[in-house]
């Protein structure tokens, strides 16, 4: 069997959504003639837990794990944060705006720690791995980004012992949305855009996750990309469950940040309240996961607090029911350049879930593509409140009807075993075998 080696920063115990791209990989790759071995961190700095995700690797899996040193205990102590208290994700504000001290933790962030804070691991690993792999066989390196870094070790490491490298990109390196965010002086922009552009130029194979993601990879350097998005695991759903039929419920599972909370939302939600009596009866939304400080003003603003539930980040096997329970699942994409490239990890649950969908994004994006194609809910754009509006009750009318339900089409390209089968042919064609 052919062996791959795979650099990720995010493993178990690491919980969220950046974990389960590779682990699920991880899980099927022997069914396609391929055994994984993974190097990880021994001690990562990791924003959410989720222990439960262990039960995805399979028996047997050689998992190589090396310190890491990483300055954010220097960080919490210049901020002020308790040492034991969890990293804040880049996109997420949970407590107040940020300080004069966190603006100046964030500049230096941007413009000494390039590409990421996790660049003190690239020369340690690089020289590990390049004995590891000098040591055993090996047919293909992997490395998947964010952090960058992972592929700034898969650069040295090919460099060092000429081994066929993937880089996976599950995000954007100098496109992402908050890498306006960083402060970078020109130098610091310049360095981390060279940076990419030599992983883009010299890895033998590069991987996103959407087709609209493409031509801005081409921008970047013209080659071939290849496109795997991300899915759901067949294993995880819970089909026995059915959704609470008391309450028309709105559920929204994972990162809620300021820029996927939209006012449109609101405002035409309470509108509906004051107009609808019925509907104002049944009306329950739900956010289950981390959620950005500016989510409780806008509620408070349109006097929606009654309607409105929060759960706190939970692990991945306790999230489920509540996708299976709900009686319309939420999507609200980033309001930002990259609105229309943007293609949230938890869509092929929500397909999986088997629950409609109702999705605030531009309605030419990756994400309203698979939703009309898959016929799995509706869509409306940022600032069109009518069709917002004219979807909830076309949602809410079914529900007072019992039909509301939804059989999506061709949901099963996007199952994580069929993933795992294309990702297990694309390495077949990097190392030339067909």
């Amino acid at each position: 069997m052919k062996k791959v080696l795979i650099v990720t920063y995010y493993w178990p115990p690491s919980g969220g959504s950046g974990v389960q791209r590779w682990l699920k990989f991880v899980k099927y790759f022997r069914e396609f003639g391929w055994e994984p071995i993974v190097y990880t961190a021994e001690n990562g700095e990791y924003p959410m837990i989720d222990a439960s995700l262990g039960k995805d690797i399979p028996l047997g899996v050689t998992v190589l794990k090396q310190p890491i040193w990483e300055p954010y205990h220097l960080y919490k102590r210049f901020v002020g944060q308790k040492q034991e208290e969890r990293m804040i994700m880049a996109s997420l504000s949970e407590n107040k705006s940020p300080s004069l001290l966190s603006q100046i933790a964030t500049f230096v962030r941007g413009n000494f720690f390039i590409p990421d804070a996790r660049r003190f691991w690239i020369r340690p690993s690089a020289k590990y791995l390049t004995k590891y792999i000098q040591e055993n066989q090996i047919d293909a390196l992997v490395t998947t980004g964010p952090p960058h870094t992972m592929h700034i070790i898969g650069q040295k490491v090919q460099a060092a012992t000429g081994i066929k490298w993937l880089a996976d990109f599950r995000d954007p390196w100098t496109a992402i949305d908050f890498y306006k965010d960083l402060m970078l002086t020109p130098i610091a922009d310049a360095i981390h855009h060279r940076m990419e552009k030599n992983v883009l130029q010299k890895a033998d194979s590069v991987v996103v996750v959407s087709e609209l993601r493409k031509p801005q990879f081409e921008e970047l350097y013209m080659r071939d990309y290849e496109v795997i998005t991300n899915g759901y695991d067949e294993s995880d759903m819970q089909s026995e469950i059915e959704p609470d039929a008391a309450y028309f419920s709105i559920a929204h599972i994972g990162l809620m940040n300021k820029d996927r909370n939209h006012p449109v939302f609101w405002e035409a939600l309470s509108e509906m309240v004051k107009e609808n009596p019925t509907f104002a009866a049944k009306l329950k939304i739900h956010f289950v996961g981390k959620y950005d400080n500016s989510l409780h003003p806008i509620i408070a603003q349109y006097s929606m607090l009654e309607y409105v539930a929060f759960t706190d980040y939970l692990p991945h096997k306790e999230v489920m029911p509540f996708q299976k329970k709900a009686q319309v699942l939420y999507i609200p994409a980033s309001n930002v350049f990259s609105a229309k490239l943007q293609l949230p990890a938890k869509l092929f649950e929500y397909l999986a879930a088997k629950r409609p969908i109702l999705c605030i994004a531009p309605e030419v994006s990756d994400v309203a593509l698979i939703i009309n194609d898959t016929k799995a809910g509706y869509v409306s754009d940022f600032y069109d409140k009518a069709k917002f509006k004219q979807n909830v009750e076309t949602l809410f009318q079914a529900y007072q009807n019992g039909t509301l339900q939804v059989e999506p089409q061709g949901v099963a390209q996007y199952a994580r075993r069929n993933l795992t089968e294309k990702m297990a042919k694309v390495l077949n064609k990097m190392i030339g075998e067909k």
